[in-house]
């Protein structure tokens, strides 16, 4: 899957925690895309069993899509956390940066800062 794919993902997961129900008009205003790019994502997502659309266009996430965008979710958290206390940096851009790593970081290196994290609460 494509960092695209993740952050669509991601954000679905979030809006879904905050309102309940997503449409791809909360994905375009919480991302800042146009509909027209969302909806090309949508269809996408859901075309490879990510996502499937609901009542009223509801979108949902699949059993393979919250599955993904949970473990999108904990790396972008852990890597946000983890930057603000070894660094000091405020917490949005330790945040900014845990969204562009969340995507390239290899699982033995996150199991290693989870691990690093516990130890060093």
């Amino acid at each position: 899957m494509y960092k695209s794919g993740e952050d669509y993902l991601e954000a679905i997961l979030i809006l879904k925690n905050q309102n309940d129900a997503v449409l791809s008009v909360d994905i375009a205003n919480h991302m800042g895309f146009s509909k027209p790019s969302v909806s090309r994502a949508m269809s996408i997502l859901e075309r490879d069993g990510y996502i499937k659309f609901g009542l009223h266009n509801r979108i949902e996430l699949t059993e393979k899509g919250l599955e993904k965008a949970n473990e999108v979710y904990s790396r972008h958290k852990l890597l946000t956390e983890f930057l603000v206390k070894i660094t000091g940096v405020p917490h949005e851009q330790a945040e900014e940066n845990a969204c562009r790593m969340e995507h390239d970081i290899d699982a033995d290196i996150v199991e290693g800062i989870k691990n690093w994290m516990k130890e060093n609460p």
